[in-house]
């Protein structure tokens, strides 16, 4: 079912498309390009498609399928949130595009997304891209490193930060908040990449944030998902930006598990290495995807 929601890229326009789920919700979703399917999974939770420029990389190796999770940017802004439901709704829009198999490549927390779908379905995924994840360890094990790492990328937009974050906001200091948060995550020009992050606004679901990130402390860093990883045979491809403020160590941990990865550093580069090093990173999943055809 066909949408009004053109999105213009560099040489082309995509058409936004409506995926509905098996309980009514609608997804936005998009794709565009020739090539190996390859899909994508934003990261959050509770945000939205991000992947325009990622896209437009991609879009002479792949059919690049891009899309908002359930309450999140210009899909329904309706529950449950749960990994059941996120991962249902991947299935429906795999299924929607009529993809047989896909690459699937995730960043951030769609990275954990991306992985546990391709551990649950390894017969529908040829090939998994890791983006800037944390691996498979229990996020204690990074997040006081990586709190340190944040204080001292943020320098001084930290007390203004700290200032918006105790307080109740209005959505114009809402979108600072994050612009100032997501600054400290790009090696260089942080507030300028942040921006574009945050154009267009489309808000924070909390709400979905709070609940899945509740459900991966119970779930997450578990002896079986070890176990499952070290069992899955879908080829990996881990991307990292050097100096992104999570320590990249954390990632060892689904490094060491997986029989089929391989792994690239981008120097200089942050927690979006598409964005500050693009030529590098076209180059590392260009070849990989090459292989998939």
């Amino acid at each position: 079912m066909a949408s009004e929601f053109p999105v213009e890229t560099a040489e082309t326009v995509e058409t936004a498309e409506t995926v509905e789920t098996d309980d009514g919700v609608r997804l936005w979703a998009t794709r565009v390009g020739q090539g190996v399917p390859v899909v994508l999974c934003h990261g959050g939770p509770g945000l939205w498609d991000m992947f325009g420029d990622m896209a437009d990389l991609l879009k002479n190796v792949a059919t690049v399928h891009r899309w908002d999770q359930r309450g999140c940017g210009r899909s329904d802004r309706r529950g449950p949130y749960t990994w059941s439901r996120a991962l249902a709704d991947l299935e429906a829009v795999r299924r929607y595009f009529g993809l047989e198999r896909m690459v699937l490549a995730g960043h951030s927390w769609g990275a954990q997304l991306a992985l546990r779908y391709a551990l649950d379905n390894p017969g529908q995924v040829s090939g998994l891209i890791y983006i800037a994840g944390t691996g498979i360890d229990p996020g204690a094990t990074w997040r006081e490193p990586y709190q340190r790492n944040f204080q001292e990328r943020m320098g001084g937009r930290l007390a203004r930060w700290a200032e918006l974050k105790g307080r109740a906001r209005s959505e114009a200091e809402e979108r600072e908040f994050c612009v100032l948060q997501w600054s400290a995550d790009f090696a260089d020009n942080g507030l300028e990449h942040a921006e574009g992050m945050a154009s267009p606004w489309f808000g924070v679901n909390f709400d979905c944030n709070a609940a899945i990130n509740a459900e991966d402390k119970l779930t997450w860093g578990t002896a079986e998902l070890h176990d499952r990883c070290r069992a899955c045979e879908v080829p990996t491809l881990i991307v990292d930006g050097e100096k992104d403020i999570r320590p990249r160590w954390s990632v060892n941990s689904l490094a060491d598990a997986l029989p089929r990865v391989s792994r690239v550093v981008l120097e200089n580069a942050g927690h979006l290495p598409w964005v500050e090093k693009p030529a590098e990173f076209r180059t590392a999943v260009g070849d990989f995807l090459t292989r998939r055809r």
